[in-house]
C-alpha cells in the first residue's frame, strides 16, 4: 500500500479518507517510509519529524471517524521549506549562522492556514543559505539532488520541496520564490510550481529580498495547488503588504479549459535565449496542445530586455541586508558565493537601488499593456534541464551566476506577476522540462486554470521517478 498512498494527490487523498478506504495514518506511515528509502540518496530534509506527524494523523484520523474533518486539506502530510517558520522547529534557512536555541513560537501565515486546515507536518525541506540561488545545497544540508538522476541538481532554491514533492515524500509543499526559486525547482524535478500573484499569499516576516519574495504551492498537479491557494491564500495582519480575499476558489476556477483565450508563446523572448533543442521541442508540442484545445495561440515576444541588472541590484542588495548583523566568525560560516554577492550589494547605493526600481515600474508597465492582448504569455520554464549537482552554473557554460540560465523566471518577480510551471516532457536523458504560463497581476485563477487543461488533456504530468 505504502507505493499506492505516497502516488496519489491530496485530492485523491482526502477521497479515500471520506470513504474509508485509507486513514490519515496510512498515508502518513507511507510518506514517512518512503523518505527513508529515498533521503539517503536525495537530501531533501533538514528535519523530518515522524513522532509528531503520526501524532497529527492520529488525530486527523478521529475526526474522519467521526465524520468532522476540521478543513480543506485534513490529514493530508505536507511538507515546508526551511524558510518559512514552523511553530515548535527551527527554521535554519539553510544557514549555519542560525542557532536552534529558542522557543520557536510563530508559525508563517501560509503553515497557520496548514494548521488550521488540519494539515500533517512531516517535515522541513532543504534550501540554498538564506534562498540566495536557483540550486539547492549549502554549507548547513549539504547538496540536493535531482530524484531522475542523482548525479543532476534539484534546482532551487526550494529543491527539497520539489524533490519531496516528486518522490512521494508529501503531496503538497510550501516553497518561496524570489527569482524563479518554486518554479526553477519545479521544472527540474518534474512537478508543478505556481509563483502567485505577490500578497496573494501574506509573508511574514518580510523578506529581506523585498516585494520580490512569494510564497507559493508546490505539486503534483495545478488542481492540487489551487486546492492549496484555497488553504493559504486568505489574508493576515502582520503581512502589511498582503492583497484581500480572493474573489471566489481556486478549485472551482480551474474547470474552465482554454477555448476563446488569447496565448502569446514566445520561445525565446525575441532571440534573447538560446533553449535547448528537447526544451524547445517540448514546450512547442505543448503550446500546439491549447491551440488543439481552441486557445488562440500566436507566436510574439513580450516587449522588453534582460533586467538582470536591475534585477542583481536587488537581489545582492537585499542579501546584504540579511547579512548585515552577522559577526566576522560568522561570514566565515557562508556560502562563498552567498558572501561574494553580499559584497557586491553592500557597496550599492539609495540611487543604484532606486534606478533599478525605475526599471521594474518600466517592465511592469509593459507587462501590463501587453496583457490587454493577451490573456497569457507561454515560455519555457528554463533554457536547460537539470544539470550537474553541486554547481551554481553548469560547467562549461561562460555563466557566473545562477541568474545567467534562469532568464525566463526573474522578471517576473520583479513585474510580481503569477507564473506557473508545467511539466510538459522530458529531454533525451530522461530528464525534465517545464513549460511556463504567466499572467497578468491579480490572474491567479487563470493561470491555473491554463495548467489544469494541459493535465486534463494529458499533456502535462510525468511519472514518478
Amino acid at each position: 500500500m505504502t507505493a499506492e498512498l505516497t502516488g496519489l494527490t491530496a485530492q485523491d487523498l482526502l477521497d479515500g479518507y471520506r470513504k474509508g478506504e485509507f486513514s490519515p495514518v496510512d498515508a502518513t506511515r507511507a510518506v514517512l517510509a518512503r523518505i527513508e528509502e529515498t533521503e539517503p540518496a536525495l537530501n531533501a530534509f533538514v528535519r523530518v519529524d515522524a513522532e509528531g506527524a503520526l501524532a497529527a494523523a492520529e488525530e486527523s484520523a478521529g475526526r474522519w471517524r467521526r465524520g468532522e474533518p476540521r478543513g480543506l486539506v485534513d490529514g493530508v502530510p505536507v511538507t515546508v521549506k526551511d524558510i518559512l517558520l514552523q511553530r515548535g522547529a527551527p527554521t535554519f534557512r539553510g544557514s549555519k549562522t542560525v542557532r536552534a536555541e529558542g522557543s520557536w513560537p510563530e508559525d508563517a501565515p501560509s503553515v497557520a492556514r496548514l494548521r488550521e486546515h488540519g494539515a500533517v507536518f512531516v517535515g522541513k525541506t532543504t534550501t540554498p543559505e538564506f534562498g540566495w540561488k536557483g540550486v539547492t545545497d549549502s554549507p548547513l544540508s549539504g547538496v540536493t539532488r535531482n530524484p531522475y538522476d542523482t548525479s543532476r541538481t534539484a534546482g532551487g532554491s526550494s529543491g527539497g520541496s520539489a524533490a519531496a514533492v516528486a518522490v512521494g515524500a508529501g503531496p503538497l509543499s510550501l516553497g518561496t520564490d524570489g527569482g524563479g526559486s518554486v518554479r526553477i525547482p519545479a521544472a527540474f524535478c518534474g512537478v508543478f510550481g505556481l509563483k502567485p500573484t505577490y500578497g496573494r499569499v501574506p509573508l511574514y516576516p518580510a523578506s529581506a529580498f523585498g516585494t520580490l519574495a512569494h510564497v507559493g504551492p508546490m505539486t503534483r498537479t495545478a488542481a492540487d495547488a489551487a486546492l492549496l491557494m484555497d488553504v493559504i491564500s486568505g489574508p493576515d495582519p502582520r503581512d502589511w503588504s498582503g492583497l484581500g480575499p480572493a474573489v471566489g476558489g481556486f478549485r472551482e476556477g480551474i474547470q474552465g479549459g482554454v477555448r476563446g483565450l488569447r496565448v502569446a508563446f514566445s520561445p525565446s523572448l525575441g532571440g534573447q535565449v538560446a533553449v535547448r533543442a528537447p526544451v524547445a521541442a517540448a514546450v512547442r508540442s505543448a503550446v500546439e496542445r491549447l491551440a488543439g484545445l481552441g486557445a488562440y495561440v500566436e507566436e510574439t515576444d513580450p516587449d522588453f530586455t534582460d533586467p538582470v541588472e536591475a534585477f542583481h541590484t536587488l537581489w545582492f542588495s537585499g542579501a546584504a541586508r540579511v547579512t548585515q548583523r552577522l559577526s566576522a566568525a560568522q561570514r566565515e560560516l557562508l556560502d562563498p558565493g552567498l558572501r561574494e554577492i553580499c559584497a557586491q550589494g553592500a557597496r550599492m547605493s539609495a540611487l543604484d537601488y532606486l534606478a533599478a526600481v525605475d526599471v521594474r515600474m518600466e517592465l511592469g508597465r509593459r507587462m501590463g499593456v501587453f496583457h490587454s492582448t493577451y490573456d497569457v504569455l507561454v515560455t519555457p520554464t528554463l533554457p536547460v534541464t537539470a544539470f550537474e549537482a553541486g554547481v551554481e552554473v553548469p560547467r562549461g557554460s561562460g555563466l557566473r551566476r545562477w541568474t545567467g540560465w534562469t532568464p525566463f523566471t526573474y522578471p517576473f518577480n520583479l513585474t510580481q506577476q503569477p507564473a506557473a510551471t508545467v511539466p510538459v516532457g522530458v529531454d533525451g536523458d530522461g530528464l525534465p522540462v517545464g513549460l511556463q504560463v504567466v499572467g497578468a497581476r491579480h490572474q491567479d485563477g487563470l493561470v491555473l486554470r491554463v495548467a489544469h487543461a494541459l493535465y486534463e488533456a494529458g499533456v502535462a504530468g510525468l511519472d514518478a521517478p
